[in-house]
């Protein structure tokens, strides 16, 4: 298993990635390599900052950064030899399995839909989110930024990918997928909650059980929440104030503290043809190294064939 690391993706790259990536090849197993792709000069200076030799990891040279101000799409004709460009390519050539960044989310989009391409049958890929929950499990909020506008097939695919990723990610047998709604009855709702209630209702591969309020997220009545990326990023960002509001008010908590995301590391992106990755911005070398091992867990998971073989 190859893991691939976009090493200048990142507000704070490439000091954060290589001693994240450092972190990780600890913890990594015997049969993982990590590829780190980016500027080999700075990524060799980095590893001696730490004392650790670089040789360990494969390094792939690019020359050229995607900036978070460049514009996605010009940037990937503009920059051909940049970080996220290379490694899209070494993932669409099969020569790493994952593919990680904490660089330009918009730049990430481009790569994973014009070089990787949806799973046929996919109208729409997503992002996702974990969410805490107080039984020390998690459930998947889906989506969480990537189309702030849908149709209700659209919402009724991010159920069933939701279903796939807790099924083979959290290992839950069955996963209860709910609509998130302005109400629990049947008939609440926009035009759009309501249209897709009753998609999801008649489809016979969710384990639909209706409508919940949003005080019912972090409950865990549902495993997989579903809702379009303009409300979905609402919840996230919501979640991310609260608890960077508990942090400055000292308040320790077990639970509070599984809404670090240094935690996550990074979120993939659903319903392409390969395994990519998506980290925060302002990641630092725990998240960085998060972001890794959980790459390798999605590796594991082979998630974008079992959607295949789900939407053949």
């Amino acid at each position: 298993m190859k893991i691939g690391l976009d090493v200048m993706g990142g507000d704070y790259a490439p000091v954060t990635t290589v001693a994240g990536a450092i972190l990780a090849f600890e913890e990594l197993p015997s049969d993982a390599e990590l590829v780190l792709i980016g500027n080999q000069a700075l990524i060799e200076e980095e590893c001696a900052k730490h004392s650790f030799d670089p040789s360990r990891f494969i390094i792939k040279h690019a020359s050229e950064v995607i900036g978070m101000g460049d514009h996605p799409a010009k940037a990937f004709v503009q920059k051909p030899d940049s970080s996220i460009s290379v490694g899209f390519r070494m993932l669409f050539s099969k020569e790493i399995d994952g593919f990680a960044s904490a660089g330009s989310t918009g730049a990430m989009m481009v790569g994973a839909v014009q070089i990787i391409k949806p799973i046929s049958g996919i109208i729409r890929p997503c992002i996702m989110s974990n969410i805490p929950r107080p039984d020390g499990n998690f459930g998947v909020l889906v989506d969480v930024g990537l189309n702030s506008d849908c149709k209700p097939e659209v919402l009724c695919q991010y159920g069933l990918l939701g279903s796939l990723y807790a099924k083979h990610v959290f290992k839950i047998a069955n996963p209860k997928v709910a609509l998130l709604n302005i109400g629990a009855e049947d008939e609440k709702g926009n035009l759009l909650t309501k249209a897709t209630f009753q998609m999801m209702s008649s489809s016979s591969n969710l384990n639909f059980i209706g409508n919940i309020e949003g005080d019912q997220i972090f409950g865990g009545q549902a495993d997989v929440i579903v809702c379009d990326g303009f409300v979905g990023n609402v919840v996230l960002k919501e979640a991310e104030g609260l608890y960077r509001m508990i942090r400055s008010r000292n308040i320790s908590d077990d639970y509070f503290e599984r809404f670090n995301y240094e935690n996550y590391g990074g979120t993939p992106v659903l319903g392409i043809d390969a395994n990519v990755v998506v980290g925060h911005g302002i990641s630092n070398e725990k998240a960085i190294k998060t972001m890794i091992l959980q790459t390798g867990n999605f590796i594991r998971a082979e998630l974008p064939d079992r959607i295949e073989k789900l939407f053949k």
